[in-house]
């Protein structure tokens, strides 16, 4: 008995050492292995395909995972075989899961993921160029872990929870105030980018439905609640350092992080409180509510009354690592069941489903118990062989399946690798395939406005001619008008001249008594000899009848013809009597006309002495009225500074010699009559010197045309007085004309002044002048370029959508114009070489540009216009790129440009050959031009009519009261701008008018009209001239 119970004993002893040695077989490698695809499992089942939130059983695993191997490399590992590029919802459950662990895993999570940065970046800007779906917040995601990895690194302070005592934060500034500065920067960065992540989501939701309910809602809220945890501690350590910064750092240098700030409160406050309505985060998360008004950072006591927001999470209901236990369990089960299985194979059973019992072998002999026990040590010596066997084959099976899986794992990573370039090859040739349909579509509109900008460009050609046809009949009429207006003027003046009109009638009435005295002694005369004449045709008939008579008697015929012939000159005779009787009454008709015109002339005569006496007292009154009657009487003699100054120089002259004569003369009445020539010239030149002063008042500013009206009001007086003084014998010795002399040198000093700038150079200066312009135009022209190709790469790396395309299409245009206008310039250059070169002749472009003064002068002003042109519409151009000018302004400055290049060419093609090479090229480059500026306006409509597509109206939410009213405003609108518009256009004439006339005064264009028109007769000059002095000082 006591020896088979030994034996049993001996017998069961080996059965736990081999369940020992199964149980622990593997060591440190099998544990690892154990490892990596327990964590493997863990990180697929929280990162996969489907759109539902990451369930809480899952992420803890993964973070138990980091701090048992203290580090994150099996996590990359796992996560670097997954399609995260390919998947945009694996993508968001894999920032999720980072995120988690960069908060809550190990330390070296952040060290083992740094290598990784760059690749998160691609993978950002990859998802960004996707607008649907998770592309977006995939993208912004990324930013943020990127954002958040990289604060972490500049401040290894911060743990990834960011949870700090007020001691470890005032540590990690070193308790420097520009630390402190740099890390609240860097903090308003890392809420920023909290922040759009949380604005991304919200606004990817439907909030008008309870999307926190459905399974896509919460796949996109869950990870707000890490963004939420982040927030809370960056909005309390931002507050306590700008309390710091303040009680160090003036207030005004902390106005930027203030605004910052306050710009994020809000911001943090208005999704703080969204997300608090949300179902799905009342049963997962405790959100804080942030005051109603931010702190005031200007009271430092206002730090006491801050209270932190803290986030409460409740407990959850089981514990993270449940899942994994039970496997362990049902591992251990299943190899229990294994064991059980092989001992009933190897021991059999007494009863079929009977368990092995060695009390019912107790009627055994000791033999056969002492054989059976030998026998189990033999199978049990035969299992251990076989069990060795065995784990050598397995491990080596093993080891098979180890390096094929990892040759499988090798290929698929290879296959994903190749599958992505695939993908990413085919969404190149996809979107460069679109990008070529696109340029495909743009060229046919480009021929298409190509087609439609030559047929208007020939259109435009043909009005231009005609208008061209227009503008040459206006200005023949400008100046039939001009020339019908100083007769009318004329005449009017002569109208008005009583004083003059008597005195000439009266020597019309004397002339035209003696011309009828003449006329009759010559009508007397003429009678006296046709009546000699008759008489003496008479005597010379007699003798011919006489003569006949005698021959009649030789022929009958002869007498016959003879006595005809006789008959008639008696007919003859009492016609010629007749016609003396009738101008016997025309003589006395004649004599009764000059009695009648005698006796009216002696009327009249008295009549004019009695108006001279009347009006001899008032003949020297003040010249305050008389000079305002004076200016009334010319109102539309505007002539230039220009003619003001030689009526100037001329009066002046004049003035000198009659002083110098004055001086000659012996005796006071000799001086009078020697000196009547010379006043008769003083008189008319004086006056035309003061009407000339009155016109050129009117184009002048407003002080400058005061003065000049005072100084001709004194010049006036000085004049009658010098003429009154010859007038009285008394005063003739006396009499000085210096002080008209000094008035109308203050009169030609203020004409010089008036005078355009541009008159100012010198001709000989000309030469220069010109060069200076045409290189200032060309560098105004490359600076305008260069800028518009500074506008146009800051509009590509700024501006996105609609705004991009049409800057680009606008300042485009711009560059082509400016390219056109360049080509231009060069051209009209080298036409003004040959010009120059074929017309010069011996002399030097200087003296050839001397010569031809005005032509020159025209360049100038054309090359200045080009230059300011261009510069303009540079200007315009950057304030429409910049939100802040009109489209309008801009299409005006294209075609204020072009003008201005049309000018130039006119200028040029003056005094070109008709056959010259350079002649055409320069017309091919206007007709360049004109071609660009119609594109720059065509852009430029396109560019406005697509903007204001996209800001049309939308009428759906207005009722019919609204609309009415609406209405009602747009018409009241409607009536202001016509009333605008009817203004601006008349003021847009005006100007237009004013700029014509000025213009015409710079160029001096109308020189000839007003010469033509301001140089009357020498004889006519000096009878009116003292008409004209009497006449603008009368009351």
């Amino acid at each position: 008995m006591d020896r088979v119970s030994s034996s049993m004993k001996q017998a069961s002893n080996p059965l736990p050492k081999v369940l020992g040695r199964r149980a622990g077989g593997g060591g440190p490698e099998a544990e690892r292995e154990s490892f990596e695809r327990a964590q493997t499992v863990s990180i697929n089942k929280a990162i996969n395909a489907q759109e539902v939130a990451v369930k809480e059983k899952h992420p803890p695993p993964c973070i138990l995972g980091t701090h048992h191997e203290k580090g994150a490399q099996t996590f990359w590992s796992v996560v670097n075989r997954l399609p995260l590029s390919g998947n945009a919802v694996l993508c968001w459950k894999f920032c999720h899961v980072f995120h988690k662990l960069l908060r809550d895993g190990h330390s070296n999570v952040l060290k083992d993921s740094v290598r990784y940065k760059n690749e998160l970046s691609d993978m950002s800007r990859m998802w960004g160029h996707l607008s649907e779906g998770y592309g977006q917040l995939c993208s912004i995601y990324l930013k943020l872990l990127r954002t958040k990895m990289e604060f972490h690194t500049k401040n290894p302070r911060f743990p990834g929870n960011l949870q700090m005592s007020d001691r470890q934060l005032d540590e990690a500034g070193e308790n420097d105030v520009n630390n402190f500065f740099q890390l609240t920067v860097e903090m308003f960065d890392y809420l920023e980018c909290e922040l759009n992540l949380f604005q991304t989501v919200f606004s990817s939701l439907d909030m008008s439905r309870s999307v926190s309910v459905t399974a896509a809602g919460q796949c996109r809220l869950a990870p707000l609640i890490q963004v939420i945890l982040d927030c809370s501690h960056l909005y309390d350590y931002t507050v306590k350092l700008l309390f710091k910064l303040h009680s160090c750092l003036p207030a005004d240098t902390l106005q930027g992080h203030r605004d910052r700030f306050l710009e994020q409160f809000r911001k943090l406050k208005d999704l703080f409180y969204r997300s608090s309505n949300l179902q799905y985060f009342k049963r997962l998360i405790q959100i804080p509510q942030l005051p109603e008004n931010p702190p005031n950072f200007l009271r430092a006591s206002a730090l006491s009354e801050h209270i932190s927001p803290v986030v409460v999470i409740p407990a959850e209901a089981s514990s993270p690592d449940s899942e994994p236990i039970t496997d362990l369990v049902e591992m251990d089960t299943a190899s229990q069941s294994l064991f059980d299985s092989k001992f009933d194979d190897i021991f059999g059973s007494s009863l079929g489903s009977d368990p092995f019992n060695f009390n019912s072998q107790n009627g055994m002999n000791k033999d056969d118990k002492d054989r059976l026990i030998e026998q189990l040590y033999g199978e049990m010596a035969a299992l251990k062989e076989q069990l060795e066997s065995f784990k050598a084959e397995s491990a080596r099976g093993m080891m098979q399946l180890r390096g094929r899986a990892s040759e499988l794992e090798a290929e698929l990573a290879e296959q994903q690798h190749l599958k992505q370039q695939a993908q990413d090859e085919s969404e190149f040739l996809r979107a460069e395939l679109e990008e070529l349909k696109k340029q495909r579509e743009d060229t046919e509109k480009a021929q298409r406005s190509l087609t439609e900008i030559e047929r208007r460009a020939q259109a435009n050609e043909q009005r231009y001619s005609k208008l061209k046809e227009k503008y040459s009949e206006l200005v023949q009429n400008h100046a039939d008008l001009l020339r019908k207006n100083a007769e009318v003027t004329k005449q009017v003046t002569a109208a008005r001249q009583a004083q003059g009109d008597v005195e000439r009638e009266k020597k019309d009435l004397e002339d035209s008594f003696q011309r009828v005295s003449e006329q009759a002694q010559r009508k007397s005369q003429e009678q006296a000899e046709v009546l000699d004449t008759l008489k003496r045709e008479l005597a010379a008939s007699r003798q011919e009848l006489q003569v006949l008579q005698g021959t009649l008697e030789s022929s009958t015929q002869a007498g016959a013809e003879q006595s005809t012939r006789i008959a008639g000159l008696e007919q003859e005779r009492d016609s010629l009597s007749r016609a003396a009787e009738r101008h016997g009454e025309e003589v006395a008709a004649l004599h009764a006309e000059l009695q009648q015109m005698r006796d009216r002339l002696g009327r009249e005569q008295e009549s004019s002495k009695m108006e001279l006496e009347v009006l001899q007292p008032h003949s020297l009154l003040s010249s305050g009225p008389c000079q305002q009657h004076s200016l009334r009487l010319s109102p539309a003699c505007c002539l230039p500074a220009d003619c003001l100054l030689s009526r100037t120089l001329a009066a002046s002259e004049c003035v000198e010699r009659l002083q110098d004569a004055h001086g000659m003369c012996p005796c006071p009445t000799a001086a009078v009559g020697s000196l009547l020539p010379c006043l008769a010239l003083f008189a008319h030149l004086v006056s035309d010197t003061l009407l000339q002063g009155s016109a050129t008042s009117h184009l002048a500013p407003m002080e400058p045309a005061d003065r000049l009206l005072e100084v001709c009001k004194q010049c006036g007086s000085e004049a009658v007085s010098y003429l009154s003084a010859l007038q009285d014998p008394g005063k003739v010795k006396g009499a000085d004309c210096s002080l008209v002399t000094i008035c109308l040198g203050h009169i030609s000093a203020i004409g010089e002044e008036l005078r355009p700038r541009g008159l100012d150079v010198k001709q000989e200066e000309l030469g220069d002048l010109v060069d200076k312009e045409m290189a200032a135009t060309a560098a105004a022209i490359e600076t305008a370029a260069t800028r518009i190709e500074e506008m146009l790469s800051k509009a590509r790396a700024g501006d996105t959508g609609v705004k991009l395309e049409v800057n680009e299409r606008i300042l485009g245009s711009c560059t082509g114009l400016m390219q056109a206008i360049r080509v231009l310039v060069l051209a009209s250059k080298d036409l003004q070489r040959e010009i120059v070169e074929s017309g010069r002749g011996a002399a030097s472009p200087k003296e050839f540009y001397a010569k031809n003064s005005r032509w020159t002068e025209g360049l100038i002003s054309a090359s200045k216009a080009v230059g300011w042109g261009a510069t303009v519409m540079v200007d315009a151009a950057d304030l429409v790129v910049q939100g802040k000018g009109t489209f309008e302004e801009l299409m005006v400055c294209s075609r204020e440009i072009a003008a201005s290049t049309a000018q130039l060419v006119a200028a040029s093609k003056v005094k070109a050959d008709k056959d010259s090479a350079n002649l055409c090229k320069l017309q091919q480059a206007s007709r360049g031009v004109t071609q660009a500026t119609a594109s720059v306006v065509a852009s430029t409509k396109a560019g406005k009519s697509q903007v204001e597509e996209k800001d049309s109206m939308d009428f759906s939410s207005m009722t019919l009261t609204q609309i009415k009213r609406q209405e009602m405003d747009s018409q009241v609108r409607v009536l202001e701008l016509e009333n605008q518009l009817q203004k601006e256009r008349q003021k847009l004439g005006e100007l237009r008018k004013k700029h014509y006339e000025l213009a015409g005064v710079a160029e001096g264009w109308e020189d000839g009209e007003f010469s033509e028109l301001s140089e009357p007769p020498r004889a006519e000059r000096e009878r009116s001239g003292f008409f004209c002095l009497s006449l603008l000082f009368q009351p």
